[in-house]
């Protein structure tokens, strides 16, 4: 858990903070404003002690009427002011201008402790399986778990099995030789060995096709590549963590995912949870998206209360990567000083009937039937990608590129 300063007349101020914080695994500790602090600290002080902050602290002023937020810059601190009806948003961006660059946003206690658990997970060398629907976030755990462990000052390298074909997927991980297949005009060292002494992200691994699980299987055990048409393994020193969207036990029922390969990758499993069952979630992440797409110097519009309502109620199916889009639109949308609900357009309804629709080009409306297609072929078969190509008409390894340029499309 991470320590944050907080001095007595911040903490009677907003009496609530510590809890949320705490909650949200950051940890207050008592701060005298008068005191030198360390080089690297950072506090939370109330408006009437600002002439003792510094550029690392941020300064809470808590009081009725129009938000304001003040990034901190040219050695100013940050300075943040909010009421009553803004309490709820208000302590969530303070939470997530005092948590420490890279780890991820987060409101909900089982949250916290979800990241508490992949912070102890990072110190040791263990393969980790990360679990979730699509846009969970499991790219940005794979990532704090780089940064908490030892090899954070080597490569982080992430790989989407799933939008790399299945020719291509092989030498892409583990290199080839020259001349070792037609097209191979030089040497690749492969992406197991570009992240040497750091650590490798098997995203989608579940799209690894059989034959090549094998393979992946002796690299993890023997702790060495085979570069096609070599004759040598080459040692690597690479942490693996894998991540999948779908459940890898009932991909080992089907004899789509090898069993052995499964509890290779098994080790230490983690599991997000959707977004609509991470509520308190939303407004964190809400807040760290706000402070990533808006530059510093700019003005930051807060969501009214019942823009934040409505964000903390939307069901999410898109989860992470869908509130980003709104996100995003609302800033593009917004014309008054805060974020209002109707500015979140989240029903497709609400945003088309507020807009002059343009005709699309006829590559995007076919683009468009085949993604409607392929949604309901899935939707039909309950996820079960075999049967949904059966009836689309296509092979599952062709549906496994539609479904990456989809994701590239909406990305």
């Amino acid at each position: 858990m991470n320590d944050v300063g907080l001095t007595e007349m911040a903490r009677v101020a907003l009496p609530t903070l510590a809890r949320w914080l705490t909650a949200t695994g950051i940890n207050c500790v008592a701060s005298d404003p008068r005191e030198p602090v360390g080089r690297h600290a950072g506090r939370i002080l109330h408006i009437s002690e600002r002439v003792y902050a510094n550029h690392r602290d941020l300064i809470v002023d808590f009081a009725e009427g129009a938000p304001r937020l003040i990034r901190r810059g040219g050695g100013q601190p940050a300075e943040i002011r909010f009421g009553t009806d803004d309490l709820a948003f208000g302590h969530a961006l303070i939470a997530e201008l005092v948590r420490p660059a890279g780890q991820p946003a987060c409101g909900e206690p089982d949250s916290a402790a979800l990241l508490l658990l992949a912070e102890r997970v990072a110190r040791h060398d263990a393969t980790v399986l990360i679990l979730g629907e699509t846009g969970t976030g499991k790219e940005g755990i794979a990532r704090y778990i780089h940064a908490a462990s030892p090899r954070a000052s080597r490569d982080f390298v992430p790989v989407n099995c799933a939008a790399l074909p299945e020719t291509m997927l092989e030498a892409m991980l583990f290199g080839h030789q020259k001349g070792s297949f037609t097209g191979a005009a030089g040497a690749s060292e492969g992406l197991f060995r570009a992240a040497e002494g750091g650590t490798l992200l098997l995203d989608e691994v579940a799209e690894i096709p059989l034959a090549l699980q094998a393979k992946l299987l002796r690299a993890l055990q023997e702790r060495e590549v085979l570069p096609i048409g070599a004759t040598r393994a080459i040692p690597v020193d690479v942490r693996v963590v894998a991540a999948a969207n779908r459940d890898l036990a009932t991909e080992v029922a089907e004899g789509r995912f090898r069993a052995d390969l499964y509890w290779r990758l098994n080790v230490m499993p983690l599991t997000l949870a959707p977004l609509a069952n991470r509520r308190l979630d939303i407004r964190a992440i809400a807040a760290s998206m706000l402070l990533r797409h808006i530059p510093v110097g700019q003005a930051f519009p807060w969501p009214t209360p019942n823009a934040l309502d409505r964000l903390m109620t939307h069901v999410w199916p898109g989860n992470a990567r869908e509130l980003d889009n709104v996100i995003q639109r609302a800033l593009l949308l917004h014309s008054g000083s805060r974020i209002e609900a109707d500015d979140l357009a989240i029903d497709r309804a609400a945003f088309t009937d507020s807009f002059i629709v343009t005709p699309l080009r006829l590559a995007d409306a076919a683009r468009h039937s085949e993604a409607e297609a392929i949604r309901a072929a899935l939707e039909a078969s309950n996820g079960h990608r075999t049967r949904a190509a059966q009836a689309l008409g296509i092979s599952e390894r062709t549906l496994r590129y539609r479904l990456a340029d989809m994701r590239r499309v909406a990305a």
